[in-house]
């Protein structure tokens, strides 16, 4: 229980937001209002859709503000309004400036999910992966100007193996977050007195991720596309040309096949063991993959309907008339 029952806003927009949100809700703590981006059109049929912090807040009656910006000093005085202690940033997707910056009386917290100075940025869930990082985590940070690059308040560690996907670690960082985050604000001075510079020469940078990075280059080492493969699932998925259809690739594990002279992107192997495919350096055992307008399947699964299509000695490549589904 808190020995300090705090004034808190809260920004943030998607699920992994909303996980942060919930527990500060059961808390002791106030939550006076809940800032996210606004409604964007989603799905199928692009309709307006509000964030999972969004509904999370309107559900627990918790006012909702949505401004474009907080750039804006009608914006900025509405924040201010509040008198809050504190203002908690998860994954919101705005800019905050000085102005908001300095508001509250404690300033701004961010939960970061990445072990500070490494991998700032947008996308830390995803470069941890792909650049074949062991370990990754949660940093609380007080927040300064910069991008992620205020003094740390706290971390937890989490391990990163061939396994782990985008998803599995976006979970495993979420279910981590809450109980550091809590502990935090309730000791929150002495965490803020104990604070630890970043050092800016360790510090790496995590880029968005682009869809069109999403495309496998067969001629990269077995290894770098697993761990890319991993990273973009799920979101935007690997995927290759064979023949004329867009093949997304969910999972794959590298094999080192010494002497193979095959080029890129051959299938080497089509069975119930997963289906083999040649690349610059060793090979790619795939495991799980979909085809357009189907669903995602086991390999094997999919070679009892597809064999033909899958046969050793067919090339993976750009299609001619990819469905971009």
């Amino acid at each position: 229980m808190s020995a300090n029952k705090l004034r808190l806003l809260f920004a943030g927009t998607p699920d992994f937001a909303a996980q942060h949100l919930a527990p500060l809700c059961d808390s002791d703590h106030d939550v006076l209002a809940v800032y996210t981006q606004p409604d964007r059109p989603a799905g199928r049929g692009k309709k307006l859709t509000a964030s999972p912090v969004k509904q999370l807040a309107e559900a627990r009656g918790i006012p909702v503000l949505q401004p474009p910006s907080l750039r804006d000093p009608s914006a900025q005085d509405t924040l201010a309004a509040f008198e809050a202690d504190l203002l908690i940033v998860v994954a919101y997707g705005l800019i905050l400036p000085q102005a908001v910056l300095d508001a509250p009386r404690f300033g701004c917290i961010n939960v970061h999910a990445s072990l500070l100075p490494r991998w700032r940025g947008a996308a830390p869930i995803q470069r941890a992966i792909e650049a074949g990082d062991t370990e990754t985590g949660i940093t609380i940070m007080q927040m300064d100007a910069g991008l992620d690059t205020g003094a740390m308040l706290a971390t937890a560690n989490l391990p990163i193996d061939e396994r782990t996907t985008a998803a599995s670690l976006h979970d495993a960082l979420a279910d981590t977050g809450p109980p550091l985050l809590l502990a935090v604000l309730d000791d929150l001075p002495r965490y803020q007195q104990q604070a630890i510079a970043q050092d800016d020469a360790d510090a790496t940078y995590a880029d968005k991720i682009l869809k069109s990075e999403a495309e496998i280059d067969w001629s990269l080492d077995a290894t770098a596309l697993a761990r890319r493969i991993a990273a973009f699932n799920p979101f935007p998925v690997c995927f290759s040309g064979l023949g004329r259809d867009r093949v997304k690739i969910w999972e794959g594990r590298a094999q080192i096949l010494p002497g193979r002279v095959e080029a890129p992107g051959t299938i080497l192997q089509a069975d119930p063991r997963g289906l083999l495919v040649a690349c610059g350096s060793g090979a790619l055992s795939i495991t799980r993959l979909q085809l357009p307008g189907g669903r995602a399947m086991a390999t094997a699964d999919l070679l009892n309907a597809r064999a033909t299509q899958f046969s050793v000695g067919e090339r993976f490549g750009a299609p001619a008339d990819a469905d971009p589904s």
